[in-house]
C-alpha cells in the first residue's frame, strides 16, 4: 500500500476546501504553534466564512470553549477567523456530569482547572479520589511520562476510572515538542487502568462539533451533512484518524509533530506514504501550512 500511496501536496486548500459548507480545523499546530498564531491559516478560516462557510475549531485542548477563545486572542488569533470552538474540555466537562457529587484527582497543571467549575464534584488528592481527570502533566516544559510511573501505578492498582481531557501524545510549543495528556493515559492503559477519552480521535467530539456545525448553519438556512465536511490538521493520529473514523475527508498540515524540520519546506512523497501507509482513510491532501 505504502508504494501505491500517492497524497498530493497542495499549495491552497481553495480548491478542496471551498467546495465544503464546513471545516473541522485543528488548532494547536494548524492555527498556532502554541505561542504565536499563524496569519496565514487565519486568513484561509476567514476567508472560507465570508463565501458563506462555516468553521469549527476543533481541539483537544483540555480548556472549555470561554478559556480557550481567550487563549486564541492572545495568541493573535482573531474572533473573525472562526464561528465557533468545541473541545476535550467542552466533552469532559460532559463526561464529569456523568459523575456529580464525586472526589476527584486532578492531574494536571492549575491553569485548566476552569474544566471544573460548577461541575458539582469536589477536587481531591489521589489518595482519596473516586476518579481521576488528566489534562496533562504538572509541569509540561521538563517532566515526562516517566517521571508518573509511580503515581500512575498506585491509581491503576486502586482501579480509578481516569477521564483523559486532551487525548494528544505530544504537541508544539514554540519550536519544541511536549508531552500532553494522551502520553500519561497511554502509560495507565499500561498498567492496568481504564481511560475515558474526551477528544480526537473518539466519535463523541465529532458528534458534538456536527451538531454545533448544524446549529450555526441552521440559522444561515442551510443543512450539513458528512459530505459537507473537511477536516483539517496536524495530528496523524488524532486529525486523520478520527476524520476517517467519523466518516469526513481530511487533508494534512504538516509540522514537527509528525515531519521533520529539514523535510517540512518539500513534504517529501515517500515520508508522507510511510506516515499514512497503513491508515485506511488516509489524507486526500497535505499542505506545509493552511493557506487559502
Amino acid at each position: 500500500m505504502e508504494a501505491s500511496l500517492k497524497i498530493p501536496v497542495i499549495e491552497s486548500i481553495r480548491e478542496i476546501g471551498g467546495r465544503r459548507r464546513v471545516w473541522f480545523v485543528d488548532i494547536w499546530g494548524v492555527m498556532h504553534n502554541g505561542r504565536d498564531a499563524f496569519p496565514d491559516a487565519s486568513v484561509a478560516t476567514r476567508t472560507f466564512r465570508e463565501t458563506g462557510g462555516v468553521v469549527i475549531l476543533l481541539s483537544n485542548s483540555p480548556r472549555p470553549s470561554p478559556d480557550l477563545q481567550d487563549q486564541l486572542r492572545q495568541f493573535g488569533v482573531p474572533d473573525e477567523a472562526y464561528d465557533a470552538t468545541v473541545s476535550s474540555g467542552d466533552l469532559t466537562r460532559h463526561e464529569l456530569a456523568k459523575h456529580k457529587g464525586a472526589r476527584v484527582f486532578h492531574l494536571g497543571p492549575e491553569r485548566d482547572l476552569p474544566i471544573f467549575d460548577n461541575a458539582g464534584v469536589t477536587l481531591t488528592g489521589p489518595e482519596d479520589a473516586d476518579l481521576i481527570v488528566c489534562s496533562g502533566l504538572f509541569d509540561d516544559d521538563v517532566e515526562t511520562p516517566d517521571d508518573y510511573v509511580d503515581l500512575l501505578s498506585s491509581l491503576a492498582a486502586r482501579k480509578r476510572l481516569m477521564i483523559c481531557a486532551n487525548p494528544d501524545h505530544k504537541v508544539e510549543r514554540g519550536n519544541r515538542l511536549i508531552y500532553c495528556a494522551g502520553a500519561l493515559a497511554a502509560a495507565y492503559e499500561s498498567l492496568g487502568g481504564e481511560t475515558v477519552y474526551a477528544g480526537k480521535p473518539h466519535r463523541p467530539v465529532y458528534e458534538l462539533a456536527l451538531e454545533t456545525a448544524a446549529r450555526i448553519a441552521g440559522l444561515r438556512g442551510k443543512r450539513v451533512a458528512k459530505s459537507d465536511i473537511l477536516a483539517i490538521g496536524d495530528g496523524a493520529k488524532t486529525d486523520i484518524v478520527g476524520a476517517g473514523v467519523f466518516g469526513v475527508p481530511s487533508v494534512f498540515v504538516a509540522s514537527r509533530l509528525h515531519v521533520p524540520e529539514e523535510s517540512a519546506e518539500i513534504l517529501d512523497a515517500a515520508h508522507l506514504a510511510s506516515l499514512f501507509a497503513e491508515e485506511p482513510s488516509p489524507p486526500i491532501a497535505a499542505m506545509r501550512g493552511l493557506r487559502w
